[in-house]
């Protein structure tokens, strides 16, 4: 019997989608169109699969009056910054479209008399991207729009929360007259995604969810020499040295913290200020988190929407109570938030102080909007606390001086270290973490390096 997925909405408790999902039959077939349509794709010129992959992007962009809004229904983002993942998409993928020709290209060792050789990147065959919810735009496309550009076929199990983003990139590869099992979109459930990975029959898996689905990933994988890209969790530190510009890290560090209520992997989830600075820190930004509207996110008005469920925000309302007990203080009084509401999955934004590394707010993943700060006395002191994680996605630095910026940046175990920005992914620079955070590369040119494989020809030609 089919099973099927209902997207319970966060906006209002309701049943917004539901979708049967894939069968066996039907996913054996989808396996078997990628790997036909694959097989001629990656015999087209990389200048018409731009084309493909360019009207593609073009066609999503064209359903934006429509995405926006159900975004806010399926996971609860204001309808007033819908907009900037669409647009954060299209930067994605012009750019990974744009250097293709480049990362692509054939790499010539010096040359020897009487020989050609040569390094090709070959595609790897079929692609399995499984996408989370919580940027299920953005996420999807680091991934979907260079591996076709690659050569590849591409297969999506999109978040259930998120099933109709699944069904929007099928719609723009339709829209684009992609050639037909080149992408295709899967609703499939835990075990049918286990079964793909571990048939052989996909080449390479990018998943981007929790540390535990990540460790189901590679447990699938085993015995089938399937390459795995994992981004996974997160509890990305801020340091704020006594030189940093005061307002621009207090404006930056509150929108980093509780931009789409927190639930992002490189959100900022603990803070770590001079102490010379810190009072001044702590006072503005909690006068400037005071300024958020808790409420309905297909209001205008509304600049902080619900958690994705009710069980999201109740695992942070008992990480807040439990570093209350352990001695920390709440900066922010919920009630101040008419919307905030015990048991439902609206929660007002909180400033914790007085928190240690005892507390499981300031070590374990909070994907809420949630943040402790902390005094520190030294830049030492600022590394050792940053570096005591079991994760490493991204780090931000707020200092007027490049040179300490990089001096301290490299004592930091991240993918990524910021200087005076955060929670961003740039598409040129390569999106990876350590540790908990996962392993493997997305975007930039190094992107492209796991999701093909090297080949090269070693040719003499003089005898």
């Amino acid at each position: 019997m089919t099973s099927t997925i209902q997207l319970i909405s966060p906006v209002d408790g309701r049943v917004y989608a539901e979708r049967r999902c894939a069968d066996a039959g039907q996913i054996d077939q989808a396996l078997a169109a990628a790997q036909a349509a694959q097989a001629s794709w990656k015999r087209r010129p990389l200048s018409e699969r731009a084309a493909f992959c360019s009207a593609a992007v073009d066609a999503m962009l064209a359903m934006q009056a429509d995405i926006v809004p159900e975004l806010a229904w399926q996971m609860g983002r204001p309808v007033r910054f819908g907009a900037g993942e669409l647009r954060g998409f299209e930067e994605r993928a012009r750019h990974m479209i744009a250097i293709a020709p480049e990362a692509l290209a054939a790499l010539e060792p010096t040359p020897i008399a009487g020989f050609r050789r040569f390094i090709k990147r070959e595609p790897l065959g079929t692609v399995l991207v499984v996408a989370p919810w919580n940027y299920p735009y953005l996420t999807a496309v680091n991934t979907i729009i260079p591996a076709l550009m690659a050569g590849n076929s591409v297969i999506l199990k999109h978040a259930s929360q998120t099933l109709l983003v699944g069904e929007r990139f099928a719609e723009a590869f339709r829209r684009a007259n992609l050639p037909d099992g080149l992408f295709q979109n899967l609703l499939l459930s835990h075990v049918y995604t286990g079964a793909i990975i571990a048939s052989g029959r996909v080449r390479q898996v990018n998943f981007t969810g929790s540390v535990e689905g990540g460790k189901s990933m590679e447990h699938a994988a085993i015995g089938e020499f399937v390459g795995v890209g994992l981004e996974l969790g997160g509890k990305d530190p801020a340091y704020v040295r006594a030189d940093a510009n005061l307002e621009h890290a207090v404006e930056n560090l509150v929108d980093g913290s509780f931009f789409n209520s927190g639930q992002s992997c490189c959100a900022v989830e603990r803070i770590y200020v001079d102490e010379q600075l810190y009072p001044a820190f702590v006072e503005r930004f909690v006068t400037l988190t005071r300024q958020y509207v808790l409420g309905n996110p297909l209001d205008e008005a509304t600049t902080l929407g619900p958690m994705v469920s009710r069980g999201a925000a109740d695992f942070v309302r008992d990480q807040i109570a439990e570093a209350l007990t352990q001695g920390a203080r709440a900066l922010i009084d919920p009630s101040a938030f008419p919307a905030d509401a015990p048991g439902s999955a609206y929660l007002a934004p909180q400033v914790l102080v007085d928190v240690s590394h005892q507390m499981s707010v300031m070590r374990e993943e909070s994907f809420g909007p949630v943040v402790g700060i902390m005094p520190v006395a030294s830049d030492d002191e600022a590394i050792a606390l940053m570096n005591d994680s079991e994760f490493g996605l991204s780090a931000s630095i707020w200092t007027q001086h490049l040179a300490a910026a990089e001096h301290l940046g490299n004592q930091i175990d991240t993918g990524t270290v910021f200087m005076n920005r955060c929670d961003y992914l740039d598409p040129a620079l390569a999106w990876t973490g350590v540790k908990n955070s996962g392993r493997g590369v997305t975007l930039s040119r190094l992107g492209y390096e796991h999701l093909t494989r090297a080949k090269s020809f070693h040719l003499r030609h003089e005898i």
